[in-house]
C-alpha cells in the first residue's frame, strides 16, 4: 500500500514509526513531515491546511490510505474533500470532528446525552460573560471555543484574572477566531487521564492509558502548552474506572454522536479528570494526542495499518487490540521561552546515540535539515521517549536520554512521570 500522513510533528512522527512496522506499508509519504519523519517518509512540501492540494498529490500518487494526524485539517473538513474524490481516509467527517473544534458543542452534547462532565456556560458576549463571572466560585477555567493549539484553556484563581481571561480571549484574541466563543466552565480537582480510542461509527475499542502534562514549567506552573511529557499506563486508571468509563462515557459518546447523525470514524481521545465523584470528561479530540501518541503507540502490539483498516470498514469488533506489559515516558525538549516567543535554527546535538537502539525512540516535533545537520524549528522540538519494565525504569531511562541530546536554549521539565 501506498500511505500518506498529514502532519508535521511528534505524533506524526510516531504514527510514521509505527506504520512503517506494517507488513501492509510499502511506500509512505508525509505532508508536510519534518526532519526525523524523512527516516520513513518521501516528505512532501504540502502544509497540513492545504486540502485541496493534499487531494490532488493522493489522486495524482495513487494513495491507499491517507491518515490525518492533526486537528485543523479534520475540523475544516479534509476527509469529506477526500471521500468525495473517491480516495480511502482515516478520520472523521466535518461534522463528527466538531466535537473537537467547538467546545460549545461537545459540553452540550455531554448534557444532552447525560455525559459526566463539568458544569459551565456558553457566552458570545465577553461582557455577559464578565457580569456572570462576578458572581461565580473560584477557581474557574476559560476554554476558547475553537481550536487554539492545546493553549486556550485558561485557570482563573478571582474575579480580576478571569476579567483579563475574557478580554484576552473574546476581545484581543489571543487564539484568534477560537475565541468567538468562550466556555465558562468549573474547576475540577483529581488525577487527569487521557484515553485514545479507535472508533468505527458503531464500535469503539480504546488503547491503554496514559498521562500528559500541559503546563510549561515543573510542579504545573506556567502557561499551557502542548503537552511537555507524558507516561504510560496511568497506575490510576484501574480496571473498575476502565469499566465505568465505558458504560457512562466512551459508549455513551459513540451513541450520541451516531444519534446526532454525525457517525464517528477515527481516533476519539477522552481527557478525563479522575474526581471524587467519579470520572468526567475535561475534554474531547478528533485525533491521536500529542504528545500522548509519543507513548502509547511504542507499547501496540498491532499491525496499527490492519486498524485503520477495520475502523474505516466498520469491522473494528474483530479486532483485538494488544499492548506491551511494560511502560513509557516521554520527555519534551523544547526551545526556551516556549509556548510564547523563542528561537529557532539551533543545531541539535547527539541524536546519533539513539539510532536503532532498542527501547528509545527520539520522535521529531519541530526539527528541519540544515546545512550541518538537523536544526531546532519549533517551540517543542522532540519527544525522547524510553521504555521499561516499569515507570520507574522508564523515567531513568527517558531522562537518561534526554541528557544525552543537547541543542542552544534547550529546555525540559523535570518531573515527568514523577508519582
Amino acid at each position: 500500500m501506498k500511505i500518506l500522513i498529514v502532519g508535521s510533528g511528534g505524533r506524526e512522527h510516531a504514527i510514521a514509526w509505527k506504520v512503517s512496522q506494517s507488513k501492509l506499508a510499502d511506500k509512505i509519504y508525509c505532508a508536510p513531515g519534518n526532519a526525523g519523519i524523512a527516516e520513513y517518509a518521501e516528505c512532501v512540501d504540502i502544509k497540513s491546511t492545504e486540502l485541496e492540494k493534499l487531494a490532488y498529490f493522493a489522486e495524482k500518487e495513487q494513495i491507499d490510505l491517507t491518515i490525518i494526524g492533526m486537528d485543523a485539517p479534520l475540523v475544516a473538513g479534509i476527509v469529506d474533500i477526500f471521500e468525495k474524490k473517491g480516495l480511502r481516509v482515516f478520520g472523521p467527517r466535518k461534522n463528527a470532528a466538531i466535537i473537537e473544534g467547538s467546545k460549545a458543542f461537545s459540553k452540550d452534547l455531554m448534557k444532552k446525552y447525560h455525559i459526566p462532565t463539568a458544569g459551565y456556560e456558553t457566552f458570545d458576549n465577553p461582557d455577559k460573560a464578565i457580569s456572570y463571572l462576578k458572581n461565580s466560585d473560584y477557581p474557574m477555567v476559560l476554554k476558547a471555543d475553537g481550536l487554539a493549539l492545546g493553549k486556550g484553556v485558561l485557570i482563573c484563581q478571582d474575579f480580576e484574572e478571569a476579567k483579563a481571561g475574557v478580554k484576552a480571549i473574546m476581545k484581543d484574541k489571543q487564539f484568534g477566531g477560537a475565541g468567538d466563543r468562550l466556555v465558562i466552565e468549573e474547576f475540577m480537582t483529581g488525577r487527569e487521564v487521557s484515553v485514545l480510542a479507535f472508533c468505527d461509527g458503531t464500535n469503539i475499542k480504546t488503547m491503554t492509558s496514559a498521562q500528559d502534562y500541559k503546563r510549561a514549567k515543573d510542579g504545573d506552573k506556567g502557561l499551557n502548552t502542548g503537552g511537555m511529557g507524558t507516561f504510560s499506563p496511568s497506575p490510576y486508571y484501574t480496571e473498575e474506572i476502565h469499566e465505568y468509563c465505558m458504560n457512562h462515557i466512551y459508549k455513551p459518546t459513540m451513541d450520541a454522536m451516531k444519534m446526532e447523525g454525525r457517525d464517528f470514524v477515527g481516533i476519539l481521545f477522552f481527557g478525563l479528570m479522575l474526581t471524587e465523584k467519579g470520572p468526567k470528561v475535561l475534554e474531547y479530540n478528533a485525533r491521536f494526542g500529542d504528545p500522548e501518541t509519543q507513548v502509547v503507540l511504542p507499547r501496540m502490539k498491532n499491525d496499527i495499518v490492519e486498524v485503520f483498516e477495520a475502523c474505516i470498514e466498520g469491522r473494528l469488533e474483530d479486532i483485538q487490540l494488544e499492548f506491551e506489559d511494560n511502560a513509557a515516558v516521554c520527555v519534551v525538549l523544547a526551545s526556551e521561552g516556549y509556548p510564547e516567543y523563542y528561537e529557532k535554527g539551533y543545531i541539535i546535538h547527539g541524536l546519533e546515540n539513539f539510532k536503532n537502539k532498542e527501547g528509545y525512540y527520539v520522535f521529531h516535533a519541530g526539527t528541519q535539515k540544515g546545512l550541518d545537520g538537523i536544526v531546532t524549528n519549533g517551540g517543542r522540538v522532540l519527544g525522547i521517549t524510553a521504555t521499561g519494565t516499569n515507570l520507574k525504569e522508564a523515567r531513568k531511562h527517558a531522562y537518561e536520554a534526554a541528557g544525552c541530546i543537547d541543542f542552544k536554549n534547550k529546555y525540559m521539565r523535570n518531573d515527568i512521570a514523577k508519582l
